[in-house]
């Protein structure tokens, strides 16, 4: 089901007593409502946000013991903070919760201490990144906690979590070495230059929309809620125009059904991956590359975030680092080097001498001249 001859996944339509057409999302009995026109941002971000969704069965329930933290999520995902978050931040905040309650959800809250805390974040030495998620939605439950007199202290503040590894900057080579793999008028290639040439992170360029010819590309950003006009770059649009397609979405599956969140990053993973590069390139890593080329070309940081929607200076600064200490590593040495170089010219080397011959009569009892070369 679709319209103007895209064709959904799971997507079914009606229309209401106005004559209005109205699109839900049914899969395994369940029914979802899709707000907004057919191929808005809207529509799309809800769309993806059903698809991404787990199939499987839910998980055996167990019985909610006052004052558990499992009864305090169940407040929590029917509170307003909860409901406010976009819906692929509402899945993501409940997978993580979730996890947290299978071991943990008949333990009283006001009860857990830090080395609770503690004991619960060195299960994930090997695992950084789960661990470092695992500690941010404590801490959302416990402050929660706080705020409706469930507990008068949070014993996660001053816990730090494992160091993240920084995700890999795509190096020059490492982009010449996938487009040699996949070229202009592959769906591998189109997926790659969405990410290279707009900076967005891959759950938005799973959903942006294919522009017209001669327009521009216009996405709201899912984790930020930020929306953004981003010009299309002539690469991007060589690729457009070598992969046609009369689907809505610029990047569609095999059988023509939009991506999910998830199943954009396995695709890009496999493509990266039969491109021989090494497991350290992620496609994130190409909005980082996209960072790193703007502030290669001289754009300010305002400038860079105007493109990759970033919020903050920190997060620019944390991309664009490498480039930034290149650039002025650059400039120093060129300025050592003109420093030398007029150092070294006749006219100074004469000063110099003058000074020392200058400096060596002022040192001489009065009376006496120094010796002069002939």
């Amino acid at each position: 089901m679709g319209g103007r001859g895209v064709k959904l996944k799971y997507l079914h339509a009606f229309r209401d007593r106005t004559g209005t057409l109205r699109y839900y999302f049914r899969r395994n009995g369940i029914r979802t409502k899709l707000p907004g026109l057919f191929g808005s941002g809207e529509f799309l971000d809800a769309y993806a946000a059903a698809l991404g969704e787990q199939s499987g069965q839910p998980a055996e329930r167990k019985a909610t013991l006052p004052g558990s933290f499992r009864a305090l999520a169940t407040r929590y995902f029917a509170s307003p903070q909860f409901l406010s978050l976009s819906a692929t931040s509402q899945i993501n905040y409940r997978r993580a919760i979730d996890r947290f309650l299978v071991e943990h959800g008949h333990r009283r809250v006001d009860q857990m201490k830090r080395e609770h805390v503690d004991a619960m974040l060195g299960k994930f030495a090997d695992k950084p990144g789960a661990g470092i998620i695992l500690l941010k939605r404590m801490r959302t439950l416990l402050r929660y906690a706080m705020e409706i007199g469930w507990r008068e202290s949070d014993p996660t503040a001053r816990v730090r979590a494992f160091k993240s590894i920084e995700i890999h900057t795509w190096t020059e080579s490492e982009i010449s070495q996938f487009e040699l793999r996949w070229p202009i008028g592959t769906k591998q290639r189109l997926a790659f230059d969405l990410l290279l040439y707009t900076g967005q992170r891959g759950s938005d360029v799973a959903r942006i929309a294919r522009p017209a010819v001669g327009e521009k590309i216009r996405v709201v950003q899912q984790k930020t809620g930020a929306p953004l006009t981003i010009t299309v770059h002539p690469e991007l649009r060589r690729s457009f125009e070598a992969c046609p397609s009369g689907h809505l979405a610029a990047i569609v599956t095999a059988h023509g059904a939009l991506f999910s969140i998830k199943g954009f990053g396995q695709f890009m993973s496999d493509a990266i991956r039969k491109a021989g590069l090494p497991p350290y390139c992620k496609a994130h890593g190409l909005r980082k590359a996209a960072a790193r080329r703007l502030a290669e070309a001289g754009c300010s940081a305002h400038e860079i975030m105007a493109v990759t929607g970033h919020k903050t200076l920190s997060e620019v600064e944390r991309y664009t680092r490498a480039a930034e200490q290149e650039r002025l590593n650059a400039a120093a040495m060129a300025k050592q080097l003109e420093n030398k170089k007029v150092a070294n010219s006749p006219g100074q080397i004469g000063k110099h001498i003058e000074a020392k011959e200058k400096k060596s009569r002022m040192a001489l009892p009065r009376g006496l001249e120094p010796l002069r070369s002939p």
